[in-house]
């Protein structure tokens, strides 16, 4: 059957799945090799950001820089539940997502230092960046803005019959913009298959969630629109990606949006120039004493001897290479030539 342009057919209703409202967290079974990769990919996205932490501070990007580290299990366990086809959108904290989509830190970086070879010819910096072919849509600096747009990738997936989804990223604070719930309006209206993954990272750009937020649990932020939604323990990448498969799944199959509050925390303020006082340092340190996603990692690779210490210091080195070949080639590439300011501009 065709779909309308305005308004597509409704699926016939399912339930939500049976396990949502089941207390116990969902915990995949991961294979050594999911393992390692899952440490690997993690720990490329937290040396990436703390080589832009450093260049930041050297002066080599301008403008805003906003850093991922602490939140690396997030993109990393959602990446695993995707096929071609599917989309990605985030906001303006995007360097881990891009990462994630198998975009190249070459690329990457060199955007950040407004270079040449980034992947917006260096004309977009850290929160404009995209890949069509990677299926990444962007990081975007508007608060919010994302989720119309993500909702919209959702609809075109809809339009062509296919069974892709669109994965749709936002944090705490972009929860409150309207924008949002008329998304979320729209979406479930139209059956849209989008997974919008809240990142709760507590504190937004600077405001704890239980001062700005009357309900904190954001899993239910949908409930008005029948949206089902979770928690997920977000500093653990096997529970995210237990949750994001069941989310995937439930909009491959038609039943419309799911939404996944990802409990995370980040390490560093909200951008470069946060100094983060609104919180102790205890706090910080108890959550990467005890709570770090990639350490756990470490733990279960080494315990269940799926790696050696000398195995892992290994990925650490060639990791590191990895970065520092990116950081090379961010400082070295060329500006953007002046013809650039007349490119991509509509007239």
């Amino acid at each position: 059957m065709a779909v309308a342009k305005t308004k597509p057919n409704k699926p016939e209703a399912k339930a939500a799945p049976a396990s949502e409202n089941d207390n116990r967290p969902a915990v995949a079974e991961f294979s050594r090799e999911q393992e390692r990769s899952a440490y690997s990919e993690m720990l490329l996205i937290r040396r990436f950001e703390e080589k832009a932490g450093q260049m930041y501070g050297m002066g080599l990007i301008g403008g805003f820089c906003h850093l991922y580290i602490g939140q690396e299990a997030v993109v990393v366990g959602m990446q695993m539940t995707l096929k071609p086809g599917d989309s990605v959108i985030t906001g303006y904290r995007d360097h881990g997502h891009m990462l994630a989509c198998n975009m190249d830190p070459k690329g990457v970086m060199a955007e950040l230092t407004g270079r040449r070879g980034g992947y917006s010819h260096g004309k977009g910096g850290s929160m404009h960046m995209f890949s069509v072919e990677k299926g990444f849509f962007g990081g975007h600096g508007i608060v919010g803005a994302q989720v119309s747009l993500g909702t919209g990738l959702a609809f075109a997936h809809r339009y062509r019959k296919t069974d892709n989804v669109s994965l749709t990223y936002l944090g705490d604070g972009a929860t409150n913009q309207g924008q949002v719930y008329e998304s979320f309006n729209m979406a479930e209206l139209w059956k849209l298959p989008v997974v919008y993954i809240i990142e709760n990272n507590r504190y937004a750009m600077g405001t704890a969630i239980t001062r700005s937020s009357a309900t904190t649990d954001l899993s239910r932020r949908g409930a008005s629109f029948n949206i089902p939604g979770e928690q997920v323990d977000g500093m653990d990448v096997r529970a995210v990606k237990a949750a994001g498969e069941k989310a995937v799944t439930w909009c491959r199959e038609g039943n419309g949006p799911y939404i996944l509050e990802m409990l995370t925390y980040r390490y560093r303020g909200h951008s470069m120039s946060d100094p983060a006082k609104y919180r102790t340092r205890e706090e910080v340190q108890k959550m990467r004493t005890e709570h770090d996603p990639i350490e756990q990692v470490r733990v279960r690779l080494l315990e269940k001897q799926l790696a050696s210490e000398d195995d892992l210091k290994k990925v650490d080195a060639q990791v590191r290479d990895i970065v520092n070949e990116a950081a090379e080639f961010a400082t070295n590439d060329p500006e953007p030539d002046v013809a650039e300011l007349w490119t991509d501009v509509y007239r």
